[in-house]
């Protein structure tokens, strides 16, 4: 039987939000590669094994998902949320474009609901007009990079969502982030804070630029900003789906 690889979002935590598409390949696979706590969330069961690791070894991963496959494995290689946006579908590819051979396997990208999406669901519609994703975390890229970013996305009235805010190893990096959007945003700007979406430890907190501290966000929150226009209503957050220009 020919091998093949799958890459699959499993969503931001719920099984409810897992797609049918997602379980149907994780039912053919032969095995599960993945970050330890994604494959946690695979059921075990006769004929598939499961390979967790670390979660910074994502061209290892890739390599031996390729490798697997390519001997003829049914391999599904799992993230959370949806694995194109800041998970192992850019990984692979990274890997395909290092070795060639791997080029021509069957493989598959299965996209899945990402943890902005479940968020901004949860608070309302703060995405509801035009808007970017930033991952803050600096293990792949300058921090002066994500500065850049954020003033250019703010300045152009973006609303955003911000992935890996606060970790134990960069506590410090989300207070200037807070401080720049202040900079450009001002202090009445809603941030939503909203933590394990869809999970039982789920929490959401909308609050101003000028109440926002950095203590409210880890890695398992994501952050949406509205832009100028994003507004309450109850306890709702939106955006309006018309702009105006401010200039």
């Amino acid at each position: 039987m020919s091998g093949w690889v799958c890459v699959a979002g499993l969503g931001p935590g719920a099984e409810a939000l897992v797609t049918p598409e997602v379980s149907a390949a994780l039912d053919q696979a032969s095995d599960v590669v993945g970050y330890v706590p994604y494959v946690a969330r695979v059921t075990p069961r006769p004929g598939l094994t499961l390979h967790p690791s670390d979660n910074r070894v994502e061209l290892d991963r890739a390599r031996a998902a390729l490798d697997m496959a390519a001997a003829g494995r049914r391999v599904v290689v799992v993230s959370s949320g949806d694995p194109g946006v800041f998970a192992m579908a850019s990984a692979l590819f990274e890997a395909i474009e290092a070795d060639p051979r791997h080029v021509g396997l069957d493989i598959r990208i299965l996209p899945g609901i990402t943890a902005m999406l479940a968020a901004a669901a949860r608070a309302g519609a703060p995405l509801g007009h035009d808007f970017c994703a930033i991952n803050l975390s600096d293990n792949l890229k300058p921090f002066a990079i994500v500065e850049r970013r954020l003033r250019h996305a703010a300045r152009a009235d973006f609303a955003m969502a911000f992935y890996n805010p606060r970790s134990a190893s960069r506590p410090h990096q989300f207070a200037r982030v807070l401080e720049i959007l202040r900079e450009e945003c001002g202090p009445d700007r809603l941030i939503t804070f909203a933590r394990a979406v869809s999970t039982p430890d789920e929490s959401l907190r909308t609050v101003t630029l000028g109440e926002a501290r950095p203590e409210m966000a880890d890695m398992r929150t994501v952050v949406l900003l509205g832009n100028a226009q994003t507004r309450r209503v109850g306890r709702w957050v939106y955006s309006p789906r018309r702009a105006e220009d401010a200039v």
